[in-house]
């Protein structure tokens, strides 16, 4: 009697694995919905991508993707200068939307002179978008923009860069474009005398007004000099 009782609860432990009187299983798979991939975002025809990052820009909790892309291949062994396109994409509804862009943002492909691409790198830190670029030959450029979103657009809120050559001089400027405080300084390098102390020189100066955003990054020439030392800067190179 005992192995008949046995018998009969081992029956009743597995008979949720046989299937039903309709021939189905009992326990029949559930469809599972179909869910979109958050990390594809809608490149433009003819496009690739350079580099992107991702990152809150707006405060609203919900990080955007900045891309940054080429508009057409790139021949490495051409001296074609290739444009540039940054874009900017937010989520809505499980999928990427263009938000922003800009074709002023970058540097073409060739823009670097003998160094070649000047593109450096991009990144997000507390909410700033920060692009870097450099660039030339003996002579040797850096930029760095800052950029924030305020006023439903992304404004150029710093700047600074570093130009010059190796035995002769460098200049650097930091430019807080928000509040228009610049400082650039120079520094004359002797390389035929080790013994010599570098000349240097420093000026800070207001320079308010300036409405720069991500879109009209270079619709016009912004060229700063200092009143007393006739330090220059060129933080655009646009039309004059």
């Amino acid at each position: 009697m005992y192995r008949l009782l046995f018998i009969a609860l081992l029956w009743a432990c597995q008979s949720p694995t046989q299937e039903a009187a309709g021939g189905g299983s009992v326990f029949e798979e559930q469809p599972v919905a179909e869910i979109q991939d958050p990390q594809e975002i809608p490149v433009p025809e003819g496009y690739n991508i350079l580099e992107r990052v991702d990152g809150d820009l707006d405060k609203d909790g919900i990080e955007e993707a900045v891309v940054a892309y080429n508009t057409a291949e790139i021949d490495e062994g051409s001296f074609k200068n290739v444009e540039r396109d940054l874009i900017i994409y937010k989520q809505q509804a499980g999928k990427w939307v263009k938000w922003k862009s800009s074709l002023q943002a970058l540097y073409g492909s060739r823009d670097g002179g003998m160094m070649g691409d000047p593109y450096d790198t991009m990144s997000i830190e507390i909410g700033i978008l920060n692009i870097q670029h450099f660039g030339g030959s003996s002579w040797k450029w850096s930029v760095t923009d800052k950029y924030r979103y305020q006023d439903n657009e992304l404004f150029l809120i710093g700047y600074t860069s570093t130009s010059g050559a190796p035995c002769e001089y460098f200049v650097n400027a930091d430019f807080n474009v928000s509040t228009g405080k610049i400082i650039i300084e120079k520094e004359w390098e002797n390389c035929d005398d080790e013994n010599a102390e570098n000349k240097k020189v420093s000026e800070t100066s207001l320079v308010q007004g300036l409405k720069v955003t991500l879109q009209n990054r270079h619709d016009k020439r912004i060229h700063i000099v200092t009143p007393k030392e006739k330090l220059e800067v060129f933080v655009s190179t646009g039309p004059n």
